[in-house]
């Protein structure tokens, strides 16, 4: 009896140990086109793994993964977030909880994970072959294999390979199987305006971007750089808007609301500061969380004058200022791709798929989890927990009816 995983990522590798946990007697071997398995987790969250997370922010679960939710919805039955959580931590990897809900390894080690899912498939018995790229799936569940003499043949083949172009899926796949398009998706944005680059370091804690004309907005923290924006908000944007980003070949406008704030709200704050400061500068009065350096930014980008007295600043002068804290807009220049994060939008279609078992529909036997289905997430843990949650699924149904055969 034997099971073939075609990818050596966060969700092949979790699978496979499941499978073997579940049933020693079974042969699992990983196949993985690269020189070692996991190199993916050993970089996420900039070389410290965030692995999950707590979800307490997050109302629907669309909020969090654009593509898929309901699919992740039936995953989360078999292993969700908290099972996650116990899960590494009887694994031997205490965790941590930061405030913002994301969920790392007490040692802040990305290769503290690698290491504990290298060891539990050893201590399984998973066979893993690196090196050995799979050419073709066929009907009949064998695998042509480079390295291999001949077809392997498989009871149950489990494809689990994450990033492919939508060309080397359609060629990997039996017909059968439908393949959406794949765009990237978390990713952070060129905007080259020198007033802004100026800015690079600055943090805006709470921003509101929105992609002009499309009605996809994100908020959060907004980080500029010397080659544009990025940080959560942009990430999370990109996620939203991963399709109209690549029809548009990451062309458009970007509106930056600073403040993530309401015009009546500002117009309350500068009417206030009007009448308690009046007979201090523009310059001399900021918003709550503005730096200087922003702050001088955006009266340049309102054309006002900095030492004009707030109780002397006229209406245009003060709509002007209003615009520029909540409507700023920017040229986008394209997209930059952010290693750590970088995620595809598009896979495998759920509408081919079992959502309760990630069993093909035509394919008995072929299973699909993690970043090659049409699931993903924005940043936070939520793609790694995706892919623990599909794996841990689909192991569970191959083992459910491999067992049947015993």
């Amino acid at each position: 009896m034997q099971v073939a995983v075609i990818g050596a990522g966060a969700a092949g590798c979790f699978c496979a140990a499941e499978i073997r946990r579940r049933l020693p007697y079974a042969g699992v071997t990983v196949f993985e086109a690269g020189p070692k398995a996991l190199a993916k987790v050993a970089v996420t969250g900039g070389g410290r793994c965030n692995l999950t997370n707590t979800f307490e922010g997050v109302s629907r679960l669309e909020e969090a993964y654009p593509r898929g939710a309901a699919v992740v919805k039936n995953a989360f039955k078999a292993l969700s977030p908290e099972q996650t959580f116990q899960w590494w931590e009887n694994a031997g990897v205490p965790l941590t909880v930061q405030p913002d809900g994301c969920v790392f390894p007490e040692s802040q080690d990305a290769m503290q994970v690698v290491r504990t899912l290298e060891r539990l498939m050893r201590q399984n018995g998973v066979q893993l072959l690196c090196g050995h790229r799979v050419t073709r799936i066929n009907q009949d569940l064998t695998l042509e294999v480079q390295g291999l003499p001949e077809p392997f043949k498989a009871d149950a083949v489990l494809l689990a390979v994450g990033g492919l172009k939508e060309e080397a899926l359609r060629a990997l796949l039996p017909p059968q199987v439908s393949v959406t398009s794949t765009v990237p998706s978390l990713f952070t944005l060129k905007i080259q305006d020198p007033g802004l680059n100026a800015l690079m370091g600055t943090v805006a804690k709470d921003a509101r971007l929105e992609l002009a004309g499309s009605g996809i907005s994100a908020q959060g923290i907004l980080l500029v750089t010397d080659w544009g924006i990025s940080g959560p908000a942009t990430l999370k944007l990109s996620s939203y808007a991963a399709r109209e980003l690549a029809r548009t070949a990451c062309k458009g406008e970007i509106i930056i609301n600073w403040l993530n704030s309401s015009p009546q709200e500002v117009r309350d704050w500068m009417h206030r500061t009007a009448s308690l400061q009046g007979k201090k500068q523009l310059s001399g009065c900021r918003p709550d969380g503005f730096t200087e350096r922003l702050w001088e930014h955006t009266l340049r980008r309102a054309g006002a004058d900095r030492t004009r007295k707030w109780a002397e600043t006229g209406k245009e002068e003060l709509r002007r200022i209003e615009n520029a804290l909540l409507r700023d807009r920017y040229p986008i220049d394209g997209r930059v791709r952010f290693k750590e994060e970088f995620v595809t939008c598009g896979g495998v279609s759920l509408q081919s798929i079992n959502p309760r078992t990630l069993e093909s529909k035509d394919i008995p036997g072929l299973y699909f989890s993690g970043e090659v289905l049409d699931i993903d997430a924005i940043t936070g843990g939520f793609n790694l927990q995706a892919a623990w949650s599909t794996g841990y699924m689909a192991a569970a149904d191959i083992c459910g009816k491999l067992a049947r055969f015993v």
